[in-house]
């Protein structure tokens, strides 16, 4: 393990007194208290992570990190692996879903190869940092050394550091990589001790027997691995995840040491966040969660993280769509937050009339 472990550096505090005075200005908006909803503790929830009455999000960054999984050699995906890198040039060129949602916010969006499988290339657009190229099959192997996977959030932190200093106010991380709904159930199998049936979908679309032969793959990997790792969240990363999940990993943790609120997409991205939260559970006060989506594992990772999703529309593409389409409810959030008149501004009384 590294000398320098900076992924347990110390993580920033929510500011309290901040959260304070934002639920206040909300008790005196003119509406009545908690008619908003959700959007009320938003915005409560931006000012205490921005440190300041009035949150704003006008810097949104968007990474998208991308990683081949050597478990695709058991037949547990629908598409070849030759998608996830041309899946990197249509990101890069904007093709994608991500890519147009990223062009409406005036979001930032880079573009990491973590380690692909396949020749030397060079796509515009793309930063290729081949780690390895794809993880190992975790049912023979672990998929990663710890060097490896600490390497590959060592990119997520990178990504994070440069986000900062190009004054970016939140911060979204997509993945890509073919097979990594199975290494992201493997994960959250190890991580919450719940069995693999219960956390394996579907994925990008498989029929029932390839679900039944994904999930018997998954119990697999649990029985080699499980000996070897214990409870440590950052093992179990290396032993059934992804380069691409570990850099998202090291992303989060990173927001979290710096102060830079975060919004967690889907599925693999919840499995990410909470590998993060189990090596800081601090981690877990920086966290927006974008979207539920409609397979029951990620339901059971967001009440494990005892998340309450924005939107619950059916989604499940991943890439951070789905937290892309969340950040248009987050700016509203502090839009009615900071533009709303109190009762006092608008002449309106705000006090209860009694039976």
């Amino acid at each position: 393990m590294s000398e320098q472990a900076w992924w347990l550096e110390t993580i920033k505090h929510p500011d309290l007194a901040t959260k304070s005075q934002a639920e206040y200005r909300q008790s005196q908006l003119t509406k009545p208290t908690g008619a908003l909803g959700q959007l009320e503790q938003i915005a409560i929830q931006l000012a205490s992570l921005q440190g300041t009455i009035q949150p704003r999000i006008q810097k949104p960054w968007i990474t998208i990190f991308a990683g081949d999984h050597g478990v695709v050699e058991e037949n547990i995906s629908a598409y070849p692996q030759a998608v996830t890198r041309q899946m990197l040039q249509n990101f890069a060129s904007g093709g994608a879903a991500i890519s147009v949602i990223a062009q409406y916010h005036q979001a930032h969006l880079q573009v990491i190869d973590c380690g692909t499988v396949g020749d030397v290339y060079d796509y515009v657009g793309v930063e290729r940092h081949c780690i390895r190229a794809g993880t190992a099959n975790f049912t023979k192997h672990a998929a990663m050394t710890e060097q490896e996977c600490i390497a590959a959030m060592e990119l997520g932190k990178q990504s994070i550091d440069l986000a900062q200093s190009q004054a970016a106010d939140i911060f979204i991380a997509g993945e890509m990589g073919i097979g990594n709904t199975c290494s992201a159930s493997a994960m959250a199998s190890l991580l919450i001790n719940e069995s693999a049936e219960q956390l394996t979908g579907v994925g990008t679309g498989i029929n029932n027997q390839q679900l039944q032969h994904k999930i018997a793959v998954i119990h697999q990997a649990i029985k080699l691995h499980t000996p070897n790792i214990g409870n440590n969240a950052l093992k179990i990363l290396a032993a059934v995840g992804g380069l691409e999940i570990a850099a998202m990993t090291g992303a989060y943790l990173r927001c979290a040491q710096i102060g830079m609120p975060i919004v967690v997409d889907g599925f693999i991205s919840s499995v990410a966040a909470l590998c993060s939260v189990r090596i800081q559970p601090s981690v877990r006060d920086w966290m927006l969660f974008g979207h539920q989506s409609a397979e029951y594992g990620h339901q059971r990772i967001l009440k494990e993280l005892n998340a309450q999703p924005i939107l619950n529309m059916n989604l499940r593409l991943g890439e951070g769509s789905g937290a892309g389409v969340a950040l248009s409810m987050i700016q509203l959030a502090c839009v009615l937050h900071n533009q709303m008149a109190t009762f006092a501004e608008a002449a309106v009384s705000g006090d209860k009339v009694a039976d």
